[in-house]
């Protein structure tokens, strides 16, 4: 066995022996996920949940799992995974033009993150119990329901449904069809938290969290043009193609227009300005595995 490979093996054996030398932590976390957006309430936490119509707007909550990776008593790696079903609603908000607008909705995002935490307090030690307030940070990916729209672009039809040919560029109809999909976006989770330890095993925590994300979206008060989708009838064709007559020359620069016309009049708010969504949660965990060797 050559030098370097020998050398290789030790590193790899080494990585895992520290590795398993971790004290590790598994456990659930749930509470209440708010948004701070173009539409609905302002506030940033602890936004009080519309009650009204429970049916169709749910509860704005959070849960989700949480991994830990103890390196010493004060500091670790939190990797979480987790669930936040949101709503905003124009009437609840104390801006005046919000409550007139009447704008409202719901979200549902999934998220996983990885946070590094600082403690202030020797708690992930192996004491029995122990209190600490703590501050942590990191980056973080999620998932959500987005806006989407298709034109529909026809021809205008007689008595009959026959499509008639355009007299000008103008004259033919376009419909809007909206529909639900899915989209991924950067946050950076940060806050604060206290944890209290009270069993050689078992914490339980309580924390802030914070998320501003990189995203207008959550409250669909913006479509991005690449949301936008054409289709074109093909009754009447373009002469020696095969293709509709509303996809060429002026009519299709109209479509393009009306498309323009549409983003424009579906943006609420500043779209320079990003969403965030906010939790206030509480959780559990479990420590497990060999306690590291600290070093003073």
């Amino acid at each position: 066995m050559s030098k370097k490979l020998f050398f290789s093996l030790f590193l790899i054996v080494s990585s895992v022996a520290s590795l398993q030398a971790q004290r590790h932590e598994l456990g659930i976390r749930f509470g209440t996920s708010n948004l701070v957006g173009d539409i609905g309430k302002t506030s940033y936490l602890l936004q009080s949940p519309n009650t009204d119509n429970i049916q169709d707007f749910g509860l704005p909550a959070y849960a989700g799992i949480t991994y830990r990776m103890n390196f010493n008593p004060y500091q670790t790696l939190r990797f979480d995974l987790g669930y936040s079903h949101i709503q905003f609603d124009d009437r609840d908000a104390k801006e005046e033009y919000r409550r007139n607008r009447k704008l409202f909705g719901t979200n549902n995002i999934l998220e996983a993150s990885a946070i590094f935490e600082y403690y202030f307090f020797p708690v992930n030690n192996e004491q029995k119990g122990m209190l600490s307030p703590y501050i942590f940070a990191g980056a973080g990916a999620m998932m959500f329901d987005v806006t989407q729209a298709q034109l529909k672009h026809d021809f205008r039809r007689d008595v009959n449904g026959v499509a008639q040919s355009p007299v000008n560029e103008l004259d033919y109809v376009t419909s809007v069809e909206y529909s639900s999909g899915k989209k991924v976006n950067a946050y950076i989770p940060f806050g604060a938290g206290l944890k209290y330890k009270f069993n050689h095993n078992w914490a339980i925590s309580g924390e802030l969290m914070f998320r501003p994300t990189f995203t207008d979206q959550l409250d669909y008060s913006d479509i991005k043009e690449k949301d936008i989708s054409s289709s074109y009838n093909a009754d009447i064709l373009a002469p020696s193609t095969t293709t509709s007559l509303l996809q060429t020359g002026v009519y299709f620069a109209v479509s393009k227009e009306r498309e323009a016309e549409l983003l424009k009049n579906r943006q609420v708010g500043d779209k320079n300005v990003k969403d965030w969504v906010n939790s206030v949660t509480v959780g559990i965990t479990y420590s497990f595995g060999r306690p590291p060797c600290y070093c003073e």
